[in-house]
């Protein structure tokens, strides 16, 4: 699943921010390029979210768009050689917070109950068990051994 589209992109940042996948230099930016960036970009996404929420998403979060337009645009600057400061800022920005939502310390918010039945995480931190059956070996049951 992709997360983001070329127009995603320029509604984000602008037509001029697809300056970075003129691959032939004739103004206009190379859709397949775009398209193997965003699905590049969503693959990478999908690593780190599949570990907490069960994939393919029935519902794309806004901010996993702009997750996904941010690494692709970085990934297509770094492959024609315009890497700016603010791309590389944006990726590492994007690839935190994907780090984050692996390891539980970051959610992504649905507008419904996409994940699970109940609106949670498929995976993620499980209720606290306190009680259990009653032990078998005790020191009262084993006084008399």
């Amino acid at each position: 699943m992709v997360y983001a589209t070329i127009s995603d992109i320029t509604d984000l940042y602008g037509a001029n921010a697809l300056y970075v996948a003129d691959r032939d230099q004739d103004g206009v930016a190379d859709t397949a390029a775009v398209d193997r960036a965003l699905t590049s970009a969503s693959a990478e996404i999908d690593a780190h979210i599949g570990v907490r929420y069960p994939l393919p998403l029935a519902e794309v979060p806004a901010f996993l768009t702009t997750i996904c337009v941010d690494i692709a645009v970085y990934r297509l600057a770094l492959s024609a050689d315009v890497l700016s400061d603010e791309h590389r800022r944006r990726y590492e920005d994007a690839l935190g917070f994907l780090k984050r939502v692996s390891e539980g310390k970051a959610t992504l918010q649905f507008t419904s109950s996409a994940p699970g039945t109940d609106g949670e995480p498929a995976a993620g931190p499980r209720p606290i068990v306190s009680e259990g059956p009653e032990r078998l070996f005790s020191r009262a049951k084993m006084r008399d051994l």
